[in-house]
């Protein structure tokens, strides 16, 4: 993971990490869960308990933020990865979910769905909502694939 800002909507200040978690999980819903509870377990070990805004705020991002890599990024036989970082300053955390699919982006700005009976399509504008900072881009290590990322300010 890089220490550098998103290309969009950056802070305007690179940010040093004090603490980083990085994992590959299957791309199955199984792996979308594994991936909420090991964020909020970390969260919690580096000081924000479970019970805590700032643990629940991100464990919802990570949630929705992998559910799309594996419904809307995933090809079959390949992972998705999950990084969390927390700033040395502990007033920043940075979500990266990276899938293998980099034909399917999503909206520059998500928007609440028209049809206020639908049952899907909410999750990228509630994450917009929560976040500081939002972006995609394609992944670092030259693969096939994007990394969505998101900063929320404590």
């Amino acid at each position: 993971m890089t220490t550098e800002t998103p290309p969009n909507e950056h802070s305007g200040r690179p940010v040093a990490h004090a603490e980083k978690f990085s994992m590959c999980f299957t791309s199955t819903p199984r792996g979308v869960r594994l991936a909420r509870r090991l964020a909020s377990h970390r969260l919690d070990a580096w000081g924000f308990p479970y019970a805590s805004e700032v643990n629940g705020t991100v464990t919802l991002v990570v949630a929705e933020l992998a559910a799309n890599a594996v419904l809307h990024g995933r090809v079959p036989g390949r992972d998705f990865r999950l990084d969390l970082a927390l700033a040395a300053a502990r007033d920043l955390v940075r979500v990266e979910v990276t899938d293998t699919r980099d034909d399917r982006l999503p909206p520059a700005r998500p928007r609440l769905p028209q049809d206020p009976g639908a049952e899907t399509g909410r999750g990228l504008w509630l994450v917009s909502c929560l976040v500081s900072r939002m972006c995609v881009a394609p992944r670092e290590d030259g693969g096939p694939g994007k990394t969505v990322r998101v900063e929320l300010d404590l």
